[in-house]
């Protein structure tokens, strides 16, 4: 069994993936415990509905394909993030893109709302960094010690030695390896052609063993962002993005391959898989 910390069930997958295959795929995968972020919101909970032992369902403030590049300028978004946690149906906020260009300071109010909310009601924020340098992040989370911090794709574009930056000075973050294939972040990559870690990724997680997890981030196409033109065809994929984790993952020591694949998560997420 494998947890999948990140995962997406969006408008533009449904065109091509029921919620019911998508169930399906995560079965034939052997995940037993995935994250599912919904675009629109309530999608991940269709997911949580069908299978509620496997999916934690993750609130996004994302309605429209747009909103990726503004909901931190939306004030509304703190009273529709309270008022979804206080549901009880969502385990996480997020994913939160905060990329070069875009984004506000992290000072801002609907960022630093919603690390506040995710402290209150003691869920992980979900966070998306394609910023050059690690300082944004640093800034970030220590300004909020309280909250929990996954940070996607374990910063994207940073190299080992920023990602261990964020993790020596904020005990409050944890980093997932989603995207960081051959296919998607491929500037920086993790693995060499034999699919083996490289030596500083490898040093990376021998140092902060119970501080990452894996990920599968199934979309697809990547060249354009959530274009209109073409449905999302992530969960085709899924098999593929998932198998280069497990490849990966079986040439470590048995103990470090546990925690990676499934222990961080469950205790991370507080998942009882019993």
């Amino acid at each position: 069994p494998l947890a999948d910390v990140h995962v997406h069930f969006k408008w533009s997958q449904k065109e091509v993936t029921t919620a019911r295959q998508a169930i399906e795929t995560l079965e034939i995968n052997n995940i037993t415990l995935a994250a599912v972020i919904g675009t629109p919101a309530d999608y991940a909970l269709e997911l949580k509905q069908l299978d509620p032992e496997r999916i934690i369902a993750v609130w996004s403030p994302y309605r429209t394909p747009g909103e990726w590049s503004s909901w931190a300028f939306d004030r509304d978004v703190l009273q529709r993030a309270r008022r979804a946690m206080a549901q009880g149906q969502y385990q996480g906020i997020g994913e939160l893109h905060l990329i070069g260009g875009f984004s506000p300071h992290w000072k801002s109010p609907v960022i630093s709302g919603l690390a506040e909310i995710a402290a209150e009601y003691d869920v992980p924020l979900l966070l998306h960094t394609e910023i050059s340098q690690p300082g944004y992040m640093q800034g970030l989370c220590l300004a909020h010690p309280d909250t929990r911090i996954l940070w996607a794709h374990a910063g994207a574009i940073l190299s080992p030695d920023q990602i261990a930056v964020i993790l020596d000075h904020c005990p409050n973050v944890w980093i997932e390896l989603s995207a960081r294939d051959p296919w998607r972040f491929i500037n920086n990559p993790i693995t060499d052609d034999q699919n083996r870690l490289l030596p500083q990724w490898r040093k990376l997680i021998e140092t902060f063993p119970r501080r990452i997890m894996v990920g599968s981030d199934p979309v697809w196409p990547v060249e354009k962002l959530d274009s209109w033109e073409e449905p999302d065809s992530g969960w085709q994929q899924y098999s593929r993005f998932i198998k280069f984790h497990r490849d990966w993952l079986n040439k470590l020591p048995p103990a470090l391959e546990n925690r990676l694949r499934l222990e961080n998560a469950v205790e991370f997420f507080g998942k009882n898989m019993d």
